[in-house]
């Protein structure tokens, strides 16, 4: 069973970058599909990017599209969220999840039923 975790969260002001990574133990990290998730105080969890096992194929939600880019190193079983152009809105707890039914590429899941492992979160804030 694959344990993930998340880091590289912070405070940041508008317009600014930040750069999550998922480190994963227990496993290859090249037999899953990838996503990131978000959840903002009172609100349901939702998708933000997914990435397929070999990196080749990505697919972002319409709220970052253009501003994050999602990449893999499989050889360090690492996974990294880049995110630039923040807004406040994009300020949730960011989580990391695996897949092991999508993982091809073109074939995303964006709803949290298509995961299997879930990392515990990472803390972004951005401030006005």
């Amino acid at each position: 069973q694959v344990q993930l975790v998340e880091s590289g969260g912070g405070l940041v002001q508008a317009g600014g970058s930040l750069r999550l990574s998922c480190a994963a133990s227990g496993g290859a990290l090249s037999r899953y599909g990838m996503a990131w998730f978000r959840q903002a105080p009172g609100k349901q969890r939702e998708f933000v990017a997914a990435i397929s096992w070999s990196g080749s194929g990505t697919y972002f939600s319409a709220s970052v599209k253009g501003r994050f880019t999602f990449s893999r190193d499989n050889a360090k079983n690492t996974v990294h969220l880049q995110m630039n152009s923040l807004k406040p809105e994009d300020t949730a707890v960011y989580y990391c999840a695996a897949s092991t039914r999508y993982y091809s590429d073109g074939i995303y899941a964006t709803d949290t039923d298509g995961y299997d492992y879930w990392g515990k979160g990472t803390q972004v804030t951005v401030s006005s």
